[in-house]
């Protein structure tokens, strides 16, 4: 048997983390190691735990969801982040997005779905609810950057980028196209200057308002 996902909730409400801590422990594949009822008390814990899934509310007290995911990422955070959440508006989703989420799902969820969401953003890969990505798309084709053509993806870079948004490791990309890992390493480097993201995550996000992959 695999090793166990160990999770951290951070929400506000008590119940909501019991019942969410019931739901994800049934089969013994997540662990539930810590939970935070704020945004200031969750950081304190991811210092002091090792957590590989960090599940997150936006609507926190000290600090909310969204605070905590920027600070996450300015620190370089090792933790995958997946926002749980009862909002479901573009804004939202576009400004976790924005600062490097993972995933993101709502909390009138099945608990198959959270619990894809947790395996899949464990894996390194990014998870957005499937019913939220018409309205992402829409959002990012209406900010789209209007690449130059000095910018335009090269055939290869476009094909390396199918893969990473498909939540391939470089090493799986490198031998998916027979070439070096250090190639793949540049390709990404380039694709990430080119289409002016910081991260695989928002790589992928630009992969699926491009129709370059479906992800869902």
């Amino acid at each position: 048997m695999s090793k166990p996902v160990n999770i951290m909730i951070a929400d506000d409400h008590s119940m909501v983390r019991e019942g969410i801590k019931q739901l994800l422990e049934l089969d013994g594949d997540i662990v539930v190691t810590s939970e935070a009822s704020n945004g200031k008390q969750c950081i304190e814990l991811l210092d002091e735990n090792q957590t590989d899934v960090l599940l997150l509310d936006i609507n926190m007290p000290i600090m909310n969801g969204l605070q905590v995911l920027q600070y996450i990422r300015e620190n370089r955070m090792k933790v995958k982040v997946l926002i749980l959440t009862i909002h479901n508006e573009v804004e939202y989703l576009m400004r976790a997005v924005e600062l490097g989420v993972d995933g993101y799902v709502l909390k009138d969820s099945d608990s198959s779905v959270l619990k894809k969401a947790i395996f899949c953003v464990n894996r390194g890969e990014s998870f957005i609810q499937p019913e939220l990505t018409p309205i992402l798309k829409v959002k990012l084709e209406e900010k789209s950057n209007n690449v130059s053509e000095d910018d335009a993806l090269t055939k290869r870079e476009i094909e390396v980028l199918k893969l990473l948004a498909e939540g391939l490791f470089n090493k799986e990309i490198a031998y998916m196209l027979a070439i070096s890992e250090k190639t793949v390493k540049n390709h990404v480097s380039n694709i990430f200057k080119k289409i002016n993201v910081s991260d695989r995550t928002q790589a992928a996000v630009y992969a699926i308002k491009n129709n370059l992959v479906e992800l869902f």
